[in-house]
């Protein structure tokens, strides 16, 4: 009965919590890229020729987001019937537009114009380990965004 008590308890915790970290988080995000709108990024290669470059960096942007307990047992009962699992997607959408963010404020930092061409996106998840060393469920995915930062003059 304890167990069943204590699954309970963290179910809700999770969905409570989860829940509202994860709304603050859009916020944040939703925040941050109203205020980058102007910082272009492209996935080509080429550049404008028009376009007279002062100075090119590689810039990178990584996140690492954790699961929460509600959302890998709503993914765990998913999985019995299969499906759209959209207890993760949600994950993954906040990972690769914070990894973007990220990826935005270093390209800033060099000041000025700035363009990021040939943007790539990386995604991995990061398996929790059970006591016995065999893979559990997925614990957290991590994001890096990548790009050619291009400070115009």
């Amino acid at each position: 009965m304890a167990d069943i008590i204590v699954f309970i308890v963290l179910v809700a915790c999770g969905y409570f919590i989860g829940g509202h970290r994860e709304r603050s988080h859009y916020r944040s995000i939703f925040a941050r890229e109203a205020a980058t709108l102007e910082l272009t990024l492209l996935s080509g290669k080429a550049i404008d020729p028009a376009w007279q470059v002062a100075q090119a960096a590689l810039v990178t942007g990584v996140c690492v987001i954790s699961v929460d307990y509600f959302k890998s047992v709503a993914a765990g009962l998913r999985n019995l019937v299969g499906g759209r699992v959209s207890a993760y997607e949600s994950l993954i959408d906040r990972a690769r537009r914070e990894a973007l963010l990220r990826m935005k404020a270093q390209a800033a930092a060099l000041g000025g114009k700035v363009v990021v061409i040939n943007v790539r996106l990386e995604t991995s998840s990061i398996s929790g380990m059970k006591a016995d060393g065999r893979s559990g469920q997925v614990a957290s995915v991590e994001v890096i965004a990548y790009g050619t930062a291009l400070a115009l003059a």
